[in-house]
């Protein structure tokens, strides 16, 4: 029997350097960066498909027609803004506006207050990042605790003082730190209104970058964490530095039964447009909402920042002077030289006058005569000298103006949800009005830009190495939730196995949830951190890999057992073998000998194909050897593989063919067949029975791809290029991307060795070249992993100055200046790139897929990483893969991007063929990727998770596959997460309770495609799901519809019996397993 060799340090790309800076792991890499190419294999695991043992699926497949979406049925829907309308109308110039330098002169008449007065909410807050300049832990040390304690103090001294707070990461840190009496405070302030939670986030998570599942887990962590330690139930959203806003978030904070949301980072052409318009305050409801049920109300700042200069009204020089902690002698200063003056009798009269001035022309951008004024800054209200400057000098004001009943003015402090609760009641939107005050709105807010030609779109790929490590972590994390939450019913069913440790599994999986939740924040995810503050979150990331490894091995151990008496918990020696969602899928693992025999579940030989571990591009290591197969898995379940040496071993060697320069024809290894050879203008061609791809015999690229089922040449040209930043003062950095023209093509004076790999499972090139090694694997199987092409890129360009290395995919589909990506994994935003936008402008955030598309077919481009992406030419899609850049950009992190680390980057390549499409739809507003596409998707972020044991320890009969639920979900039900949900008990230890959260999502898909032949082993059911039918091992003791985050049971909750879902939707349920 043979061990083996897995190792997590390929996981990481064999980047030494992160585990460095991880002092106290006692994981030591011992993969050197010597070779790109085995380590992008194990990064990528397998990605699943039908074996050829099994006939073709077309018969198993029932996709109901009505179950699909198209364009044309859900684009009717007429909402009043249509933000892909406002890119076409507004010229994007940058006139001069005056004190308001991107808006325009406001003026106003005295008496427009009069039968109405004026309603001024002041509402103070602190923007506290968790981890930008400082750490997490260095900034609560330093400030956020001071902050919070304050508060407490500071909010008794007076009722009229109020207050808001929204990261939930940090507030709970302090919490666990104070004593019950200013516990009790804390909840004294929130019932009286004076303090008030908004979103309740473990962060203020980043919209661009973000996938949905990290957005969703963060927010049910902190409304968690406030339902059991404050009894509070967040209704505002506040979201004020992410650079940029997704439509995606609107819906989640719906979802999770939010009113209301904020936002600030909008391109300020956009902002001038809706003040003009009045539109700042709006109804966001989502493109594929034929209804209304998505909206909800958003309030848009309308100025350039957050800050107290930009928030009182449109003149920076004023409202700076109305920032109290920038009185003289103090160390902050108005950059306008004229500094705040402190209220006294003397000048009260006047300075009231003068920011009523100001309140009432901000007021004029807006349909009602309530207004909301934001006080506050990055981790402001520190010291307690800071409170009384703001707060006494503010009630000073309030009183004089609120004195004179002939301004007409209400001023007071406010918190979020005052003054949205003064804003519903003014524009009567308690009353089911259906035409109301606000318009409906409908789009998306990237790509951001500040101020000039500032786009921030050089963020969307920054430091992808942390970008896909989140992923990789989120993969885990929801392996291991579902097969915890599964072990925990278990184990509760016999006495003997209540050892498993419930307990201190739950432990690291809540240290994981937290970890994923503080690298959503908008300086993390981002890449737009200190390089030590990035350090520090890899360092968590990783370690919650490490920890998550230990819940699914402890999980996976327990569930698989024959004779569940036999269970016994042994720290020591771990328990592994195979962990798998829902598929067919090839897997390949290493292992020490290449005469092996491999046994299915059920004990046949599974056909295996061998292939050679490189050193290198050209020198065979023979210290392991890499099998791969295809596994076949049940839905969330586990199979057991036997894997034995065996002299007579039928596995097929792959053999290699290696053009390098100076070649010497054959190359003798004692195992494999390696042929060299010289570059020729020939081409490399692999296929399988859905492709046939041909490659540059030169640089080893791809060049054409032929469509078996129709027989059609595409041309398909990819290749790479570099951007450079430009000479003006203004430079790229982690922000931004500030390019010096269009991208130069990647030049490379000798040709670059190519592999070629032709096995039986899969066959693939792979080119060296200097700053990239790049990957195209083609699976030989069928099904769904045969049906798209695998790239990877393992990206290095360490040495480079001021450059950006991007993938070009040059195609001849008719795209129009049109193109798509997602936002966060959960829906599709169409794109237009736009000739009057400078380039930087037309690159937008790609969390899983991008395409374009023609009349006859759609080009999709899958990822495992958030990147920047763009469509810059007719039948083009690239991916900005990393940047090196040597300068600051002046957004105030004081540092360029120069840690840049050795870089996998995995895709998947899907050509389809579209059917009976019209060209009305191309201009619709929606677009929905193919149930294939989806499936593909899943399949490239959720890869197996091979687990591994040494049979020689004697291990107990096992049951060969582990098949919790009774058949496949349907195709587009999609289960995002079965989570544990935490015990009530008020104790600071964590414990799991009986109860798990259940959260589906059923996927929009686009029926003009071919759903015959493509080997899914599903079908749909009109979003119907039985529930006692859902799981096998388990009875499904209650289960009750809850709102995403469970802060909310609609009032008529009761057990249910069937889930019915509409396309689109995300729901959450709380479920018993018994």
């Amino acid at each position: 029997m043979t061990y083996f060799t897995y190792h997590l340090e390929r996981l990481l790309a064999e980047n030494n350097e992160i585990i460095s800076n991880i002092r106290d792991s006692v994981i030591n890499l011992s993969e050197s960066v010597k070779d790109g190419q085995k380590n992008s294999e194990a990064i990528n695991f397998s990605q699943g498909s039908l074996s050829e043992l099994f006939p073709s699926a077309s018969a198993l497949l029932a996709v109901d027609s009505e179950d699909c979406l198209s364009a044309s049925k859900s684009g009717s829907h007429s909402s009043g803004v249509q933000m892909l309308d406002v890119y076409n109308i507004l010229p994007f110039d940058n006139p001069d506006g005056g004190v308001w330098k991107q808006g325009f002169d406001i003026t106003y008449n005295e008496d427009e207050w009069d039968s109405e007065p004026l309603q001024v909410f002041v509402v103070p807050h602190s923007h506290n990042d968790p981890g930008w300049l400082k750490t997490f832990d260095d900034y609560f040390r330093d400030q956020t605790q001071h902050i919070l304690n304050n508060m407490v103090i500071k909010l008794q001294e007076d009722k009229r003082r109020k207050f808001i707070w929204s990261e939930i990461s940090y507030f709970s840190k302090w919490w666990d730190g104070i004593d019950s009496q200013k516990r009790d405070a804390v909840k004294r302030l929130i019932k009286d209104g004076q303090f008030e939670i908004v979103t309740g986030g473990w962060v203020m998570a980043d919209e661009a970058s973000s996938h949905y599942f990290a957005v969703i887990d963060q927010l049910i962590e902190g409304h968690q964490w406030l339902e059991k330690n404050l009894g509070v139930k967040p209704e505002s959203g506040w979201a004020v530095d992410p650079f940029g806003h997704s439509p995606t978030m609107a819906y989640l904070l719906k979802r999770a039964g939010f009113s209301n949301m904020l936002i600030q980072r909008v391109h300020y052409s956009i902002k001038k447009h809706f003040a003009t318009q009045k539109t700042l305050e709006f109804f966001w409801r989502q493109n594929w909402d034929l209804g209304s049920s998505t909206d909800i109300l958003c309030h848009m700042m309308p100025f350039y920042s957050y800050d107290i200069p930009h928030t009182c009204g449109p003149d920076p020089k004023i409202c700076c002077q109305f920032d109290f902690k920038r009185l003289p002698g103090g160390r902050v200063s108005c950059p306008w030289r004229v500094p705040p003056e402190a209220i006294h009798a003397g000048n009260v009269q006047h300075r009231a006058w003068i920011i009523l001035d100001q309140y009432r022309k901000k007021s004029k951008l807006f349909r009602t005569k309530v207004l909301l004024a934001p006080l506050g800054d990055d981790f402001r209200y520190t010291e307690s000298s800071e409170w009384d400057q703001q707060y006494q000098n503010y009630q000073k004001l309030f009183d004089y103006m609120n004195s004179r009943p002939e301004w007409h003015v209400k001023a007071q402090f406010g918190t979020l949800s005052d003054y949205f609760e003064a804003l519903r009641k003014e524009s009567n939107l308690g009353e089911k009005s259906t035409n109301s005050l606000f318009p409906v709105l409908s789009g998306d807010f990237f790509t951001y830009a500040d101020r000039d030609h500032h786009y921030w779109s050089g963020y969307f790929t920054s430091r992808p190495f942390y970008k896909h490590l989140d992923r990789v972590l989120e993969s885990y994390i929801r392996a291991a939730e579902i097969l915890y939450s599964l072990a925990l019913v278990q184990s509760s069913k016999s006495e003997k196995m209540s050892v498993f440790p419930s307990v201190d599994n739950y432990k690291l999986l809540t240290e994981a949830r937290r970890n994923l939740g503080l690298f959503q924040h908008h300086d993390a995810i981002t890449g737009t951190a200190k390089d030590w503050v990035v350090v520090d979150y890899g360092t968590r990331l990783f370690h919650s890999i490490m920890n998550l490894k230990k819940v699914i091995i402890d999980s996976a151990h327990l569930l698989i057992l024959k004779d569940k008496s036999a269970y016994t918990y042994d720290a020591a020696t771990p328990f592994l073998k195979m962990v798998k969602q829902e598929r067919f899928s090839v897997v390949s693992v290493n292992v020490n000998s290449p005469r092996v025999k491999l046994l299915s579940p059920l004990g046949k030989p599974v056909t295996v194909q061998i292939s050679a571990v490189w050193d290198g591009a050209t020198t065979v290591s023979h210290e392991a050897y890499q099998i791969s197969f295809v596994a076949h898995l049940p839905p969330l379940g586990i199979g057991v593989y036997q894997l034995l040496e065996d002299e007579s071993s039928e596995a097929v060697l792959a053999d290699y063919n290696i053009y390098v320069r100076n070649s010497r024809q054959e190359k003798p290894d004692r195992v494999f067949k390696i042929k060299e050879m010289e570059h020729s203008v020939d081409n490399i061609i692999l296929e399988n029975a859905y492709m046939k791809l041909w490659f540059s015999g030169m640089s080893g690229l791809l060049e054409k791809i032929n469509t078996k089922k129709d027989g059609k040449n595409h041309q398909m040209k990819v290749e790479f290029a570099w951007y450079g930043t430009t000479s003006n003062r203004d430079k790229s950095g982690a922000y931004l991307f500030l390019p010096d023209g269009d991208a130069k093509p990647y030049i490379f004076a000798d040709p670059p060795i190519i592999r070629v790999t032709h096995g039986k499972i899969f066959s693939e090139v792979v080119c060296f070249f200097h700053h990239v090694t790049h990957t195209m694997r083609l699976y030989k199987v069928q099904g769904l992993e045969g049906q798209s092409i695998e790239v990877s890129n393992i990206v290095d360009i360490r040495g480079e100055y001021n450059r950006e290395l991007a993938m070009r995919i040059s195609s001849d589909i008719n795209s129009q200046n049109r193109f798509y990506t997602d936002l966060n994994g959960y829906q599709i935003q169409p794109r237009l790139t736009l000739s009057k936008l400078p380039l930087q402008a037309n690159i937008y955030p790609m969390t899983t897929m991008t395409y374009i598309q023609d009349v006859g077919v759609r080009l999709t481009l899958h990822s495992a990483q958030s990147l920047g992406v763009a469509s810059l030419k007719n039948g083009q899609v690239e991916v900005i893969m990393d940047r090196r850049l040597m300068q600051d950009d002046n957004r105030g992190l004081g540092q360029g991007v120069q840690d840049n680390k050795i870089t996998a980057n995995v895709f998947r390549l899907l050509l389809e063929r579209r059917h009976g499409t019209d060209m009305n739809e191309e201009k619709a507003p929606v677009s929905f990727p193919s149930l294939l596409s989806h499936m593909t998707s899943l399949f490239l972020n959720h890869p197996v998770i091979p687990m591994t044991t040494n049979a020689d320890s004697g291990i107990p009969e096992l049951i060969t596959t582990f098949s919790p639920l009774m058949s496949p979900m349907p195709c587009d039900m999609h289960i995002v997460n079965l989570r544990t949900i935490q015990a009530k008990v008020r104790s600071n230890h964590t414990k799991p309770s009986d109860e798990a959260a259940l959260i589906l999502h059923r996927k929009g898909f686009d029926c003009r495609f071919s759903n015959r032949d493509v080997g899914l082993l599903c079908s749909t059911t009109q979003g119907k799901l039985k529930v006692h039918k859902l799981f096998s091992k388990f009875r499904v003791e209650s289960l009750t519809p809850t709102s995403l985050s469970l802060m909310h049971s609609p009032p008529d909750a009761r057990n249910i019996s069937e889930i019915n879902m509409s396309s689109m939707e995300i729901n959450t349920f709380r479920i018993r397993l018994r």
